[in-house]
C-alpha cells in the first residue's frame, strides 16, 4: 500500500472531522487545541523542559540525543504503542506537533521503524491555529450577519437552533451568557472557544452562503471572549428582536435555569446536586445585589431560597415563578430596555419565535 503524503491541506482536516494525533507535551495541549484531536506526546512536560533548557544550552544535537535518552527502552516502547493503536484505529489520520517539524519526524519515524508509515501535519499546529484565525477575521469582514435580540427568557438560543445558518456562541463558550449562565461542566480555554469557532464558520461557508444569524452578546460570554473582528462586525450588524409573553419568558427560565440546570447538577454530582445547585443559583444573586439594591435583592433572594426548598422537598417547581418574574421585571427588562434603546437605528424586524425564523428565510439570501 502506498503511504500517504503529509498534508497541508488545513481546510479539509477541519471540514471532514480528520481524527488527528497531537504529540505536543500535555501542558501545550492543555493551552489550546483542537476538536477531533487526541493527546499523545513525545515527550511528557518534565522532559521537554529538560530538552528546551539543552537545546538553548548546547544547540539542537544536545537536545536531540538527550531526547533519546530521556525517552528509550520501555518508555519508548509503550509511546509507540499508543501511536499505534491511534493509526491502526483511524488510518485516514494525521499527526502533529507545534510546528511540524522535529517532534513530528522523530514520531513519524519511530512509527515506521514499528512497521506504520503515517503521516504528519506540515506546519504543525501554529500553522492550523493561525489558519483558523484568519478565517474569524476573514469571516467578520466578508460574511453578512443578523443578530437577534430579545429580552431575558425570550428564547433567542431556541431561534438559534432552529436556524441552521447561525453560530451558538453561547454553546460553544458552554455558557450561558448572564449572572446565572455557567453550566455544571467547564468552559473552553479561550483558544479552544475561537478554535471550534472558526471551524463552525468554516463549515457554514462551505455549506451555507449567505446571512447568518448570531445573537446579541457582550464581548464576554463568562469566560470566554467573542473575538474582536467579529464582535465589531455584530456591533454594526442589523437586528432581529425576539418578542415574548411574560409567560411563555418565566416557561423558558423555568426550563433551562430550573429544570435543565438542576437535573445537570444532579447528574454531574448525584445526592449533592440538588445542594450544589441551590448554592449555585443563591450565589448569583448575590453577584447582582449592588445593581439590584438591597431591598429588591433581599426580597427576589427570599422569594428564590423558598422556591428552591420547595422544589428540594416535593419536585414542585411552581413558586420560581414568583422570583424570577421579579427578576425580568425589576431587573433584567430595565437594563435590556435601555441597551436596546441605544441601537434603535440597527433593528429591522420584531416578533415572536416562528416570526423572526420566517422573516430570516425570507431575507437571508436578499
Amino acid at each position: 500500500m502506498t503511504a500517504r503524503p503529509d498534508s497541508n491541506d488545513y481546510l479539509s482536516l477541519f471540514l471532514n472531522d480528520i481524527p488527528m494525533m497531537d504529540v505536543r507535551a500535555p501542558i501545550e495541549y492543555q493551552k489550546g487545541a483542537f476538536p477531533n484531536t487526541v493527546n499523545l506526546p513525545l515527550m511528557d512536560d518534565e522532559e521537554r523542559e529538560k530538552v528546551g533548557t539543552c537545546y538553548k544550552q548546547d544547540g539542537q544535537d544536545a537536545a536531540i540525543a538527550l531526547g533519546h535518552q530521556l525517552v528509550c527502552g520501555d518508555l519508548k516502547q509503550q509511546r509507540v504503542e499508543s501511536w499505534k493503536q491511534f493509526a491502526e484505529q483511524n488510518p485516514d489520520g494525521y499527526l502533529y506537533c507545534f510546528r511540524g517539524g522535529l517532534r513530528s519526524r522523530v514520531t513519524q519515524q519511530w512509527l515506521a521503524e514499528a512497521g506504520i508509515d503515517y503521516p504528519f501535519i506540515s506546519g504543525g499546529y501554529k500553522a492550523m491555529r493561525r489558519f483558523l484565525i484568519d478565517h474569524i477575521e476573514a469571516e467578520a469582514k466578508e460574511r453578512d450577519f443578523v443578530v437577534i435580540s430579545g429580552r431575558t427568557g425570550t428564547g433567542k438560543t431556541k431561534v438559534i437552533d432552529r436556524v441552521p445558518q447561525s453560530i451558538d456562541l453561547e454553546g460553544l463558550a458552554n455558557h450561558r451568557g448572564s449572572s446565572f449562565g455557567r453550566r455544571v461542566t467547564p468552559q473552553p480555554s479561550q483558544i479552544d472557544f475561537e478554535n471550534s469557532l472558526a471551524i463552525a464558520l468554516l463549515k457554514l461557508r462551505q455549506s451555507t452562503p449567505g446571512m447568518l444569524m448570531v445573537e446579541d452578546e457582550s464581548v464576554s460570554i463568562g469566560s470566554a471572549h467573542v473575538p474582536s473582528e467579529l464582535f465589531e462586525t455584530m456591533k454594526r450588524s442589523p437586528l432581529v428582536v425576539l418578542e415574548e409573553s411574560m409567560e411563555v419568558r418565566i416557561d423558558t427560565v423555568i426550563e433551562d435555569y430550573v429544570e435543565g440546570l438542576s437535573e445537570e447538577y444532579i447528574a454531574h454530582y448525584g445526592e449533592e446536586g440538588m445542594d450544589r445547585y441551590g448554592d449555585y443559583m443563591l450565589a448569583g444573586m448575590d453577584r447582582i445585589r449592588k445593581r439590584l439594591g438591597a431591598e429588591r435583592y433581599q426580597q427576589i433572594k427570599a422569594m428564590m431560597a423558598e422556591a428552591l426548598s420547595e422544589q428540594q422537598q416535593s419536585g414542585d417547581l411552581e413558586k420560581h415563578r414568583a422570583w424570577i418574574e421579579a427578576l425580568l421585571d425589576q431587573y433584567y427588562d430595565r437594563m435590556y430596555d435601555y441597551q436596546l434603546s441605544k441601537k434603535q437605528e440597527r433593528v429591522v424586524f420584531k416578533g415572536d419565535r416562528q416570526a423572526i425564523v420566517d422573516w430570516f428565510q425570507d431575507n437571508r439570501q436578499s
